[in-house]
């Protein structure tokens, strides 16, 4: 695999993606159909995934690709593939709240190495360079040239003072209840993979999940995640959270600093 190819292409396809996303979000009004397990879809997720996963075959045809919005790319058995959610968040987009991304990652061996996380209405762009570190690229996006980019690093926590991250639309009882574990100075929420972003920047120390997700939900922010320092383990037993499982569903996780004293469920 050539990392610097990848880091380019899925980068242009992020910021193409998110192009035609805006473009929906802007307008006056789109339609919002329901899917077979009840979540939102728009027509916007569909012009994305359309433009990533047609750019990503061409340029990686070796390559299977697991994209949310095509079934038939879900009844596979894989190890080594790249995973797309084209737009991550659509609960936020449907409100025009702004907390949604494009997710593209690549997994390697049951491990996601590399990704790019879009959230194009707030303007923020993450992604791992070449050799597998996490970088925020700011300014006025330009497909073809990269801007000013900034190496990210998750924090130092202080374990009496930490800074935890939740699901917007998704917290429960449980998950706070969790929460409460932990000596806990601040708290904020956030939608989509924005969550993983903003502990990979040390915006935010901790970063629990207890709610069903599927792995074209967290590749990407897993990959920008790790690619700052940071980790993501199983819920239950704190055992790396791996990609290729039956179905492509996570089990509940949490995504942290290194520095954070896990607690047990």
């Amino acid at each position: 695999m050539n990392y610097a190819d990848l880091t380019t292409v899925m980068r242009r396809l992020a910021l193409e993606a998110g192009d035609e996303i805006m473009k929906i979000y802007e307008a006056d009004d789109f339609d919002v159909k329901t899917k077979s397990d009840e979540s939102p879809v728009t027509e916007a997720d569909e012009a994305a995934d359309r433009l990533i996963s047609a750019g990503l075959r061409e340029a990686f045809p070796d390559i299977p690709v697991v994209t949310e919005e095509q079934a038939e790319t879900h009844d596979q058995d894989l190890a080594t593939f790249l995973i797309v959610d084209p737009l991550d968040g659509t609960k936020e987009f449907v409100k025009r709240r702004g907390d949604f991304t494009v997710n593209i990652a690549l997994v390697e061996d049951n491990v996601a190495s590399r990704g790019v996380v879009f959230a194009p209405a707030k303007g923020r762009l993450f992604y791992t360079d070449a050799d597998g570190k996490t970088v925020e690229e700011t300014g006025a996006f330009h497909k073809e040239v990269v801007g000013d980019t900034t190496p990210l690093s998750v924090s130092k926590p202080d374990p009496e003072a930490l800074v935890v991250v939740a699901s917007k639309s998704h917290r429960d009882e449980a998950t706070d209840a969790y929460i409460g574990k932990y000596a806990v100075k601040d708290s904020t929420s956030a939608g989509s993979s924005l969550k993983f972003c903003l502990v990979a920047t040390g915006e935010a120390d901790l970063y629990p999940r207890l709610g069903r997700t599927m792995e074209w939900d967290t590749a990407a922010g897993h990959a920008v995640l790790y690619g700052a320092g940071g980790r993501v383990v199983r819920f239950e037993d704190h055992t790396p959270l791996t990609y290729g499982k039956r179905g492509f569903e996570n089990p509940f996780f949490i995504a942290y600093a290194p520095g954070v004293s896990l607690k047990k469920p």
